[in-house]
């Protein structure tokens, strides 16, 4: 058991399975700008940095697109934009296990928090369209400090919001960045292995635990 006094979420590919919103989405910015649709199981591989990284590997074709740090062409990021707030929550849904893990947590007094690189003009609409919104208590965007995930800056912010030291607080994500936004911010840290992980196994990890849904977490949880 592992014994917290808050639990902070990832939000895409960990609380929810988003991959259908942001596929049409994309295709609309495609379609915009006369290029190629893509393939969902390449939307699916592409996200987890952020829109604009998304736009960009899109673009390219490849993952490697996000590590410029060139911005994407301000014409597809607009377009995707459009196309994302009409889509935003349309298909997405919570992954098994989640909402029961959710109440789960919540039920034995656990403040939760999501961490996302996704803009906050999105964060917010998805939440409450799923129905998420009620359970948490901080929610951190992607464009609300500096530095998002890999970096531990959003995860520092959230631990002070709710008022927890990081020892004290557990992340559960689905990827790298999430391992190194909690670990290095000094986390625990689960990770679920049926998210979007850009190719990289989260097996391989040296997290806390690998669970297979955010309700098995919660049975891995006590409150400190």
């Amino acid at each position: 058991m592992v014994a917290v006094k808050a639990v902070l979420l990832d939000l895409d590919g960990t609380l929810l399975d988003t991959v259908l919103d942001l596929h049409a989405a994309a295709n609309g910015m495609q379609r915009d700008l006369g290029n190629a649709e893509v393939a969902i199981e390449d939307i699916r591989a592409y996200v987890g940095r952020g829109i604009p990284n998304l736009v960009k590997r899109v673009l390219a074709g490849v993952l490697e697109a996000a590590d410029d740090p060139t911005p994407p062409p301000a014409d597809a990021l607009a377009s995707f934009k459009k196309h994302y707030e009409h889509f935003n929550g349309r298909a997405a849904k919570p992954f098994p296990g989640v909402m029961e893990g959710v109440r789960a947590l919540k039920a034995m007094g656990l403040p939760l928090g999501v961490i996302t690189n996704k803009a906050q003009a999105f964060t917010l609409p998805l939440l409450e369209r799923t129905g998420l919104a009620p359970f948490m208590d901080v929610v951190v965007s992607g464009d609300i400090l500096p530095k998002p995930k890999p970096d531990p800056m959003p995860v520092i912010w959230a631990c002070g919001r709710l008022g927890v030291s990081p020892a004290d607080t557990l992340l559960i994500g689905d990827s790298v960045h999430d391992f190194k936004a909690g670990r290095s911010g000094g986390c625990k840290v689960f990770l679920v292995p049926y998210g979007y992980n850009e190719g990289q196994d989260v097996r391989g990890l040296d997290a806390d635990a690998i669970v297979e849904t955010l309700f098995d977490a919660a049975q891995l949880v006590t409150r400190a």
